[in-house]
């Protein structure tokens, strides 16, 4: 059983057995949404577990945990989103979206066409970002377990994941058995990349990048969860 959405906001705190709160977490909650003493939310620890708490009464806005701590089992297979590098504030849009519908990984990376190229320095700084913006999109979708936002990657070290495939208009039906999806630049992929991997149909029509992965996403996770089926 998951956080439903009538127990209040969602945080994630770093043990359950004994739940604090952030200040940023805090400031959300009794500035942004106006939290109270004694009103209810959940916590989780971002690995899949989480508790009822209760906003305390105390001087710092102590948290007081209620019930037991829920375990809730990952779902499988483990579904990995790769997107490469596109410009803008279009990353942070994948990120959030993805993680809202329930990626379990999420990896930017570069394709022999990317326009965009992050140097060492910028790109420390943009993964952080991206798992800022993945931390609270779980917040918002209550989520138990937050995804893995990875570092920078070349479409190589992505190509020999098992059961890894491009993201093509002419590709087969997606399916489990293919549990990693690679969503390729502007500018498309390379003979080589062609080559190197097979491909997967999300859409009869030609998508934008971030389109695409979010297509991707929403395939694979409804398929997953039984939502729907590829017959």
């Amino acid at each position: 059983m998951k956080p439903g959405g009538n127990n209040g906001p969602h945080v994630f705190v770093d043990d359950l057995g004994r739940p604090e709160l952030c200040d940023g977490d805090r400031h959300h909650l009794t500035q942004s949404l106006r939290l109270r003493p004694g009103d209810a939310f959940t916590a989780s620890d971002g690995a899949g577990s989480w508790r009822a708490c209760r906003f305390g009464t105390g001087p710092q806005g102590e948290v007081e945990p209620e019930g037991e701590v829920v375990f809730v089992e990952a779902p499988r297979p483990k579904l990995t989103i790769g997107f490469a590098l596109i410009k803008g504030g279009r990353p942070e849009l994948v990120v959030q979206k993805l993680t809202e519908l329930g990626a379990d990984a999420i990896v930017p990376f570069i394709a022999e066409h990317s326009v965009v190229r992050w140097d060492a320095e910028r790109a420390a700084r943009h993964v952080e970002r991206l798992r800022r913006v993945a931390r609270e999109a779980a917040m918002q979708s209550r989520q138990v377990r937050l995804p893995e936002i990875g570092e920078v990657a070349e479409f190589a070290d992505l190509a020999v994941c098992p059961g890894a495939v491009r993201a093509d208009i002419f590709g087969d039906p997606p399916s489990l058995g293919n549990p990693t999806v690679l969503v390729g630049p502007e500018g498309g992929w390379s003979a080589a990349e062609r080559r190197r991997l097979g491909a997967v149909r999300i859409s009869s029509s030609v998508l934008r990048s971030e389109t695409a992965a979010i297509a991707a996403a929403t395939l694979l996770t409804a398929l997953r969860d039984g939502l729907t089926s590829m017959s």
